[in-house]
């Protein structure tokens, strides 16, 4: 199939490069420019595992193009999908979806022959019977229907996660659109994952409530994780024992400084606004976003605590900066509240991220970047881990605590994901905070009365 890809961002190269491998042929639209001219040369706008590879490979096999202008690529095209951005609007948190429509207008002056035209950013409920306004007021004749189809990839895990999804959503009632659709997915039926498909308007609001629910849960072990540390329990294991019982599931259950990222936080803003409108507030999402957005700074009066109440002067030097392994994405990142608060209580604050570092640099320009873990350590009061990247899981333990400021009490290892044991890193000499791991990190084991 011939399919248009308007939007080379995070979604729109990560979906086009899959649909290219699955045979189609697909020209990637953007604005930008320099962008196009980047991806042109081989060179990715953002950090994917395996991105840059395949879309090398279908660059070579001239399944998959990029370039500015839209109208040839639309008018040639069987399916375009709209995949630009819809960040929370300024001022009232709202999805901003100035970018979809000036994508349908653009659309609709380029349509030729049947088209289905596909929403593929998470956009609110009736945003497509917005586009399809738009569209038939520009083209009352064109012959055009207009679909949902809501992505569902985890920043990286995208490629598996196009490849190999757990459902495929489509938002149609018309049978045209559902046969395209079909056959846009049919080089999956082998994986069987099933298509669902739904009303455009129930297709919309699947999403969101997807991405609240997730955010629920991320925000209800985090607070499990709170009172554990008071009562002298243990996060993870009660993590893994509700987890164990399949109704609940293990799957983000693992307690930490917040979500971040570029969908959970706009998009659990938009569905309250969204519910707001409707005079039907869901109160439960409303707590789960401020309860986030308070929890980011409190790991900053964690890092404090952990120091003896007070960071001014001392060198606090943290591990990941992303909002999660495996990207660059900086967007709501927990680092940025806990580097803010941190150099607010008169810290001086030094980093180190394998990805992350440059998207950083812009949004944190006073802090001190390292060009590894070992020298962002070096000096240091303190050691937080913020993000969980796999070079940071076996890190020299006696390394660390030979090369961190010696005078004093035991440096500080404060360890936001919970990846090493706290016995033995205070074998090693630190002094261990976790996250919902009780206050005397090494005894929890016998109990929140033991001397």
């Amino acid at each position: 199939m011939r399919i248009a890809m308007i939007g080379a961002g995070y979604v729109g190269l990560v979906s086009g490069a899959c649909l290219a491998d699955f045979g189609h042929s697909v020209v990637c639209i953007d604005r930008d420019p320099d962008k196009i001219a980047s991806l042109n040369a081989g060179r990715m706008p953002i950090y994917e595992p395996g991105l840059d590879a395949l879309v090398a490979e279908n660059v070579r096999q001239n399944r998959l193009a990029f370039g500015t202008s839209l109208r040839e690529a639309v008018a040639e095209a069987d399916a375009v999908f709209i995949a630009v951005g819809t960040p929370s609007r300024r001022g009232d948190g709202f999805a901003d979806l100035s970018f979809v429509f000036d994508a349908a207008r653009e659309i609709a002056a380029a349509l030729s022959g049947f088209t289905v035209v596909v929403t593929k950013s998470t956009v609110p409920v009736g945003t497509g019977d917005e586009v399809e306004r738009i569209i038939r007021e520009i083209r009352p004749e064109a012959d055009v229907a207009v679909a949902s189809n809501p992505e569902f990839l985890r920043e990286g895990a995208a490629i598996s996660d196009f490849k190999r999804p757990d459902r495929i959503v489509v938002g149609t009632e018309d049978p045209r659109a559902e046969a395209v659709m079909r056959e846009v997915y049919r080089p999956l039926y082998l994986n069987a994952a099933p298509i669902v498909v739904t009303s455009r308007r129930t297709a919309e609001l699947t999403k969101y409530a997807a991405n609240a629910f997730l955010a629920a849960k991320i925000t209800f072990i985090n607070e499990i994780a709170d009172l554990c540390e008071e009562v002298g329990a243990d996060v993870q294991q009660v993590a893994r024992g509700i987890g164990l019982d399949n109704r609940i599931g293990g799957k983000f259950l693992h307690a930490g400084p917040g979500y971040g990222g570029s969908c959970f936080p706009k998009d659990t803003l938009a569905l309250v606004k969204t519910a707001q409108d409707a005079g039907t507030p869901l109160r439960l999402v409303e707590t789960v976003v401020a309860v986030n957005d308070q929890r980011k700074r409190a790991m900053a009066r964690k890092v404090i605590k952990a120091c003896g109440g007070s960071v001014r002067g001392k060198t606090v030097s943290l591990l990941g900066l992303t909002f999660k392994p495996d990207t660059d994405d900086m967007r709501e990142a927990p680092s940025l509240s806990i580097v803010a608060g941190l150099q607010d209580a008169g810290a001086k604050v030094r980093a180190y991220d394998p990805e992350g570092m440059e998207q950083a640099r812009a949004l944190m320009p006073d802090v001190d970047y390292a060009e590894n873990a070992y020298a962002c350590a070096e000096g240091a009061d303190a050691l937080v881990i913020v993000t969980e990247w796999n070079a940071f899981r076996a890190l020299d333990l006696d390394r660390l605590r030979q090369i961190m400021a010696s005078a004093g009490p035991a440096p500080v290892l404060v360890d936001l994901r919970n990846i090493y044991d706290p016995e033995t890193a205070e074998r090693h000499g630190f002094t261990y905070r976790g996250v919902g791991r009780s206050k005397d990190s090494a005894k929890d084991k016998a109990g929140p009365d033991a001397s």
